[in-house]
């Protein structure tokens, strides 16, 4: 999963892809370089961001969705938690949506009931704004798996069937550093859910801080070490910034992983 934030402010490519023409050429490149999905958000959800409204999210998104459908016969995730946000987005031509709130945002739940299209639920505690600030867990991986199962009970019930939901651990999304490293050691866990795995932890901060404060542009081989981790660990989607490397990461491990 590639990713393009249409915002000017995410962690690692705010500003860059702001423009529709940057947008689409960025899009055709992450399809070039071996890209199975391409992920746009229009609201930055990196610590201490700031809420945009729903109007100003549409207005990024929607037509750098209908620009893409047009160009690429990809398919498109729409990285939103607002309910007009996932309706228009897929209306556009979106065929995923990936949920930092899990659903739980009013209206929610049912617009991706209606909409008939994939879900990805992601752990997170807190919210964006405040998430960083000393999140608490006395066991992150029994506490994650249990959010996430309950949110895909919940689903279940609301309507949604289990063949449209994917799992996401939600690495540094209300997470220290020891919080991360358990998860991604233990990721087993959260696969054996049995709903598929989607991982993203390209160039976030655990890795800086793995390999001593590193800056985002230094975190690329730190960045394909998790992903080799991450897929032994059952993840079957990881979500990436370096598309072309993670390519040949993923090739080589699933050779491996397949070996008798």
């Amino acid at each position: 999963m590639g990713i393009i934030n249409l915002t000017p402010d995410s962690f690692s490519d705010g500003g860059r892809y702001f423009s529709l023409d940057q947008a689409r050429a960025r899009a055709r490149q992450l399809v070039a370089e071996g890209a199975d999905i391409i992920d746009l958000g229009g609201e930055s959800t990196r610590p201490g961001s700031q809420e945009v409204s729903v109007q100003e999210e549409l207005d990024r998104v929607i037509p750098v969705i209908e620009a893409i459908s047009a160009d690429l016969p990809i398919p498109i995730s729409i990285d939103t938690s607002k309910p007009q946000v996932m309706r228009e987005a897929v209306a556009a031509g979106a065929g995923l949506i990936n949920d930092v709130m899990a659903l739980r945002r009013p209206g929610a739940l049912e617009a991706a009931r209606d909409l008939s299209v994939p879900v990805c639920l992601m752990h997170m505690q807190g919210e964006p704004r405040s998430m960083q600030i000393q999140p608490n867990y006395q066991d992150p991986v029994a506490e994650v798996r249990a959010f996430l199962e309950g949110r895909v009970n919940t689903c279940v019930a609301a309507g949604i069937p289990h063949n449209r939901l994917l799992l996401d651990p939600g690495f540094g999304f209300g997470k220290n550093l020891a919080h991360n490293l358990s998860l991604l050691k233990n990721l087993r866990s959260i696969a054996d859910i049995g709903l598929p795995l989607l991982v993203g932890i390209s160039r976030k901060s655990m890795i800086g801080n793995i390999l001593g404060d590193r800056p985002v542009e230094g975190r690329l081989f730190g960045s394909l070490a998790s992903a080799v981790m991450a897929l032994e660990r059952g993840a079957v989607i990881v979500r990436v910034h370096d598309v072309a490397p993670t390519v040949d990461v993923i090739r080589v491990t699933s050779v491996v992983l397949a070996a008798e």
